[in-house]
């Protein structure tokens, strides 16, 4: 009767210490949508493409296990993602995604994989682009469309530096002063070489300024460094190199003294090419775009891809 009595009172006292741990973990449950990761483990992240990938790894540091979606290389435009996408997501902390109708527009790769992730997924995502001064597209029927490649000026690299951080900061408070610290210190080190770069390009004569891409992709880095640019064709999900947009080019650069052109690094170098053949102006250098360069290749970070282009363009313009 005694071992029956006993086992009695057991039993009710771990009912008692589940419903202290139940009311206790239900009250300390945030309003916020910002998952808090556990202590002492590493958050998860997951970024679209491999610039947002780096930005994020000079934020996070050694506090986080980073996921790239778009490999180096390839398209962040048009994307199909892989199951191992799809799972990484599911899972994060923190999903960064560059927005500005690049991978987000409606009907767009990641528009679709979080709309089957659904809201708690959502609640997890930031645009990094969020705060950046936006540019439209100027192309027959595009108009009305934002162009995406706020990156390629370092303002806005800053920007994207200061999304980050704050989402982690969130997502894992206990290391918030850590997240701090290291975007400042990054940004700082963007700011130098964009201040470098406005010195540079200011000395070059005026005539000589035009930045000749295949894609039009370089709208914010001319409005960075007042200079202006020229293209075969807008953004890359539209036709690419028809022989009207090389004429129209062609005709355009006859008018100027443009002393180099440029081809990036993730297109077909055949139209400019041929551009370069019809001009008798030299193709000066390869640019970075829409990714960072394959680990250990220069320009295989943000920043460097960033100096890469910056030295080539300003070197590219004074011959």
């Amino acid at each position: 009767m005694k071992n029956k009595n006993r086992k009695r009172v057991l039993v009710q006292a771990a009912i008692v210490v589940m419903a202290l741990i139940g009311l206790t973990a239900c009250g300390s449950k945030s309003k916020s949508s910002d998952k808090v990761a556990p202590a002492g483990s590493k958050i998860s992240i997951v970024a679209t493409d491999t610039i947002i990938g780096d930005i994020a790894k000079n934020v996070a540091k050694d506090k986080a296990k980073i996921h790239v979606i778009v490999p180096v290389g390839q398209d962040p435009h048009e994307y199909d993602p892989l199951p191992a996408d799809v799972s990484a997501t599911g899972k994060a902390d923190a999903i960064f995604y560059n927005g500005i109708n690049l991978e987000n527009a409606p009907g767009a790769w990641f528009t679709k994989m979080m709309n089957n992730e659904g809201s708690k997924a959502k609640a997890k995502a930031v645009a990094v682009s969020d705060g950046v001064d936006v540019i439209h597209l100027q192309g027959k029927g595009e108009s009305s469309k934002q162009d995406p490649h706020a990156w390629l000026s370092l303002a806005n690299g800053m920007i994207y530096t200061r999304n980050i951080a704050k989402k982690l900061e969130k997502v894992d408070p206990k290391n918030a002063a850590f997240y701090k610290r290291n975007a400042a210190t990054y940004e700082a080190k963007l700011n130098k070489l964009h201040q470098s770069a406005k010195n540079k390009f200011d000395k070059i004569p005026a005539e000589k300024k035009l930045i000749v891409t295949s894609e039009g992709c370089f709208k914010y880095f001319s409005k960075a460094y007042q200079i202006p640019s020229a293209y075969i064709w807008e953004i890359n999900t539209e036709e690419e190199g028809t022989p009207e947009q090389i004429s129209t080019l062609v005709r355009k650069l006859k008018e100027t003294k443009t002393p180099s052109l440029f081809v990036e690094s993730s297109v077909n170098p055949k139209p400019m090419q041929t551009v370069s053949k019809d001009t008798g102006i030299p193709i000066y250098a390869t640019l970075f775009t829409d990714s960072i360069a394959a680990p250990g290749k220069t320009g295989d970070s943000y920043y460097g891809m960033m100096k890469w282009n910056l030295e080539k363009i300003a070197a590219g313009l004074e011959k």
